[in-house]
């Protein structure tokens, strides 16, 4: 960091020098020069931030003296401005761009009070929108890291980044800390056609605040602000909150299951059809592959749930009603187990079917290259004995084109033959089949 700094500072202190200079001699074309020599300083001054961090530019702005400060800030970027001003502190910040605040520009946060029963959302998309706000659940998507350093110092605790839960073990993602503070990180699933997925969540509890962090808009998510907004009673303090998250993940998990049944009915449909090509069964592989993997997702999402709401529970921090709610939780996701379970073994069945259709087809292309084969033996066996030399001497006084006539007579002949005879016991073999599924007796004539 002091490397930056010094680099910085020698930058600016060599454009103060060259202005010095043009200010006390009065040479021709050196006001030409000392232009130049700035154009060339301000150029380089530029290319240098745009190599720093938001944190690096944040601290030499810091740092600096004031008149070299507004200069530098004269040449950051316009798009780097609001996240530079996060990070500074609000006296520098206010001698450098006076009243102005930074914005929660790509990130969406929102506070959520409790007034009569309902929850009220108040959008937060700058700093004066926290003044007075009492929240019991405060939810932040896609929010950087300054954003929830300002977030978390407001509060007084520290907001991790949902996407760094993914690294932690399973028996970490789960504990209290000293204050106190409930952290939980879990998966929720994202079902959307052709890239379904699960999305980290990082769940703290602080002082009966819910803070939620997230990287993508789930459904789950705006399910439950619309209940809370719209039923009252729905929601009594932020633990509510998130037996009603996880609950609302289940049923959307629930909702996915009742897709893949669907799927996989076509799915059925189509293998237990009478034929299927190998382009059919290419693209019923897929679906499947697709399902199954959606099916796996779902099972995982739920056991995670099913290790979050025990976890909870053993807090001890829930009312008897809330209690009662996770247990119901809890037996959905008995119920969805099961489900996943045959699912997989429906899975499994229809995929072992598809590769049997693709088999059968692979077996009637070699029965027709075999059916061929037996068809030209014969006429190869001729062929090999119109070749030697016994046949001309077989053949002696016999002009040789009706020889040679004669013996593509006889082997035309032998081939039709021998196809014919292979024809007539292919059918016998079927008519045979036929009858013999027709003589079983049927389940009900047993009765």
């Amino acid at each position: 960091m002091s490397n930056e700094l010094e680099r910085v500072a020698e930058i600016l202190a060599r454009q103060r020098l060259v202005e010095n200079i043009a200010h006390e001699q009065d040479a021709p074309k050196q006001e030409v020069v000392s232009t130049l020599l700035h154009r060339q300083h301000l150029a380089e001054l530029h290319n240098h931030l745009g190599q720093l961090s938001v944190e690096d530019i944040s601290h030499v702005l810091e740092a600096l003296p004031l008149e070299d400060a507004v200069m530098l800030w004269g040449q950051v970027p316009q798009e780097r401005e609001n996240e530079i001003l996060w990070e500074m502190s609000d006296a520098r910040r206010e001698q450098l761009v006076g009243s102005r605040s930074p914005t929660f520009e790509e990130s969406q946060i929102n506070a959520f009070e409790l007034v009569d029963g309902r929850l009220r959302q108040v959008p937060i998309a700058s700093r004066r929108d926290l003044e007075g706000v009492k929240p019991i659940w405060i939810d932040l998507l896609n929010s950087s890291k300054a954003e929830r350093t300002y977030i978390g110092s407001h509060f007084g605790l520290s907001l991790p980044n949902p996407t760094d839960a993914t690294d932690l073990e399973v028996s970490a993602r789960f504990h209290i800390e000293e204050n106190r503070d409930i952290h939980l990180h879990s998966n929720f699933l994202l079902d959307r056609e052709g890239n379904s997925r699960t999305v980290p969540v990082s769940f703290i509890v602080h002082q009966g605040i819910l803070f939620t962090l997230r990287s993508e808009d789930l459904p789950v998510f705006r399910l439950q602000r619309r209940r809370a907004r719209t039923q009252p009673g729905y929601v009594t303090d932020c633990h509510d909150v998130i037996i009603d998250l996880y609950g609302a993940d289940i049923e959307y998990s629930a909702d996915s299951l009742e897709d893949i049944y669907g799927t996989l009915g076509k799915v059925g449909r189509q293998v237990l059809s009478e034929t299927i090509s190998d382009a059919e069964a290419a693209t019923i592989l897929a679906d499947i592959a697709e399902e199954e993997d959606l099916n796996g997702r779902i099972r995982g999402n739920i056991l995670d749930t099913q290790r979050a709401i025990h976890f909870l529970m053993r807090t001890k921090v829930w009312s008897a009603d809330q209690l009662d709610d996770a247990r119901q939780i809890l037996s959905n996701i008995e119920s969805l187990n099961s489900h996943t379970a045959f699912l997989f073994d429906k899975i499994n069945f229809l995929m072992d079917a598809t590769i049997g259709f693709i088999n059968i087809n692979q077996n009637k292309r070699i029965n027709k290259l075999t059916f061929f084969s037996v068809v030209f033996m014969p006429i190869n066996i001729l062929a090999g004995i119109g070749g030697m030399s016994e046949y001309s001497m077989m053949t002696q006084g016999i002009p040789w084109p009706f020889a040679y006539v004669a013996f593509l007579f006889a082997a035309t002949l032998m081939g039709f033959a021998t196809y014919w005879a292979l024809k007539f016991f292919e059918n016998r073999e079927v008519r045979l089949s036929a009858q013999s599924k027709h003589k079983k007796p049927s389940l009900d004539s047993k009765h």
